[in-house]
């Protein structure tokens, strides 16, 4: 099994798991009644993962982890890792064992490596667009819910890197944050506040509106992040200047394919975008009896 450098499966390998359990008792229900009527657990038959359409393959491992939880007799020969560029007609692995087994897992093995595919081929490519510059690019808590894991692994087989998981490994303050307290300095002061009285060392990103926003986060040294929301790159070279390196900065809102190469070239150190994993096509790939 393919494993990546940056150890997600292993980081998170008990959400993922979980991921597989629940999507399989919502496909299987009470049994494959197509399977079972035609099949036996006793024959024993092949199947190969076939790509048709170019693209950046992602899901190998997620595959192996759904064919091993349900059926550790499954055997999987690999030919194509994650992250791999393939071609249209590529057979990226082959895999041998119950035929019930194989087909009762095909569809979310599909519905997870099509997906995830699509998420790696959007992010490499978008990637590659400012890889002459030293941002790099982030993706969004706005992903499929209960898929969010296999999503932002995608995102890292793409070459992207994650912003947090969720609410509870890092604080974002943003714009309603402020708004219900009426100031940013009220806001972070309150957040301080907590996280010195629950002893919590958790990273905290700041959005800002405005240029104002942003020269009051100065004050607050120990902030991780700033994000500056929805400026323009003569506003973001500005807000660069104010914030002469004291911060880490992340640029995000609105950004396309079309705007994300003069993003990138003001010199911010991230772009997040939501489109990574909430518009990425499916990738067409299918399961196919070999013999």
């Amino acid at each position: 099994m393919q494993t990546m450098p940056d150890n997600f499966l292993t980081t998170y390998r008990k959400p993922l798991i979980k991921l597989i359990e629940s999507a399989l008792e919502e496909d299987l229900g009470e049994g494959d009644h197509s399977g079972n009527a035609c099949l036996t657990t006793a024959e024993t038959r092949r199947a190969k993962l076939l790509v048709k359409e170019d693209c950046i393959i992602a899901g190998v491992a997620m595959a192996h982890l759904i064919f091993q939880h349900y059926d550790s007799n499954l055997k999987l020969t690999t030919h194509i890792s994650d992250g791999e560029e393939v071609t249209t007609g590529t057979v990226v692995f082959e895999v041998e064992g119950s035929s019930q087994s194989l087909l009762a897992t095909e569809r979310l093995v599909l519905n997870c490596m099509q997906r995830m595919s699509g998420i790696a081929t959007l992010t490499r490519r978008l990637s590659a667009k400012i890889s002459h510059t030293q941002c790099r690019l982030l993706d969004t808590r706005k992903t499929t819910p209960n898929f969010r894991h296999a999503e932002k692994w995608a995102v890292r087989i793409g070459g992207g890197t994650n912003h947090r998981m969720g609410l509870y490994d890092e604080l974002m303050i943003k714009d309603n944050h402020i708004d219900y307290n009426g100031s940013m300095v009220d806001t972070l002061n309150k957040v301080r506040t907590y996280l010195d009285q629950k002893n919590k060392v958790l990273p905290v990103v700041v959005e800002t509106r405005s240029l104002e926003e942003l020269q009051t986060c100065l004050q607050f040294p120990w902030i991780h992040r700033v994000l500056l929301d929805n400026m323009n790159p003569n506003t973001l070279r500005q807000a660069l200047e104010i914030n002469a390196n004291q911060f880490p900065t992340e640029a995000s809102g609105n950004i396309t394919e079309d705007t994300i190469v003069a993003i990138a070239e003001t010199g911010v150190d991230y772009i997040s975008m939501g489109a990574l994993t909430h518009s990425a096509q499916n990738i067409d790939l299918s399961l196919k009896a070999t013999h």
